[in-house]
C-alpha cells in the first residue's frame, strides 16, 4: 500500500513540475510553477518574521514566555485551571504585541486530577520509590496493589513470558534508543501488560538520563 501511495503522490508532483494543469473532478488544479510564484512572493514577509524573532525584539521570547509559563503558572493540564491562567496570559501578550484577530475560543476537553500517588519495593529491602502516575490511567484501589514484579526489556520479551506475567506487577527496563521508538512504553505498556494479565505496570522514565527514573501505571 506504501509503494501505491508513492507512485500516486511521484506521478502527481511529476505532472506539476510538467507545467500542465492538473485537473481533478472538473476543477482545474495550479502547475508547480503556480504554487513556486506564490511562495516566492512570501519572501518578504518571511524574512521579516525572522528578522523580528531573531534581531529584532522579540529576540529570546519564545524562551522568555516559556519560562514564565514553567516558572509561574507551573504543570498545565488539560482544564486545569493553571491551563486557563496560561491561556490568559498568552492571550494578552499576543494582543499586546498588535497582533491580529487574537481571540478565544470555548473548548470542551477532557479533565483528569493526579491524586496521591506512592511506590514502595518490600523485598529484598524497604525502599521508597520516587514515582509519577501518568495522566489518565486507571485509579489504584484504595487499599493498594502488592504483587511481585517481572523485569523485561521489551514487548517481545514480554509476549514470550505471558505465563509469568499473570499477578504481577510488569517492570519495564526498556533501554533508551529515541523519544518517538522508547515513549511507546509508556503508551502502550498498560494495555499490553494488562492482555497478559498483569495488574499493573512500572517504566523507566522516557529519557536517556533522569534523576526520577520510574513511572508506575495501575491496570
Amino acid at each position: 500500500m506504501k509503494f501505491l501511495v508513492f507512485i500516486f503522490v511521484g506521478f502527481h508532483i511529476l505532472s506539476l513540475g510538467s507545467g500542465k494543469s492538473i485537473y481533478k473532478n472538473g476543477i482545474t488544479q495550479r502547475t508547480f510553477q503556480d504554487i513556486k510564484e506564490e511562495i516566492t512572493s512570501y519572501e518578504d514577509v518571511a524574512k521579516a518574521i525572522i528578522n523580528l524573532a531573531v534581531y529584532g525584539k522579540s529576540q529570546n521570547r519564545s524562551y522568555e514566555r516559556l519560562e514564565l509559563l514553567v516558572d509561574t503558572v507551573g504543570p498545565r493540564l488539560s482544564g486545569s485551571k493553571n491551563l486557563e491562567k496560561a491561556i490568559q496570559i498568552m492571550y494578552q501578550n499576543l494582543k499586546q504585541d498588535g497582533l491580529e484577530n487574537v481571540h478565544l475560543e470555548p473548548v470542551k476537553v477532557p479533565h483528569w486530577e493526579r491524586g496521591e500517588e506512592s511506590a514502595v519495593m518490600l523485598a529484598p529491602r524497604i525502599h521508597k520509590m520516587a514515582i509519577l502516575g501518568l495522566g489518565s490511567s486507571i485509579g489504584t484501589p484504595p487499599e493498594g496493589i502488592t504483587a511481585e514484579v517481572l523485569v523485561v526489556t521489551s514487548f517481545d520479551e514480554l509476549q514470550r513470558r505471558a505465563p509469568e506475567a499473570r499477578g504481577k506487577i510488569v517492570v519495564y527496563n526498556q533501554p533508551y534508543v529515541s523519544y518517538g521508538m522508547t515513549v511507546q512504553y509508556r503508551v502502550r505498556g498498560a494495555a499490553e501488560a494488562a492482555k497478559v494479565g498483569a495488574v499493573a505496570s512500572l517504566i523507566r522514565s522516557v529519557t536517556s538520563l533522569s534523576i526520577y527514573r520510574w513511572v508506575i501505571v495501575f491496570i
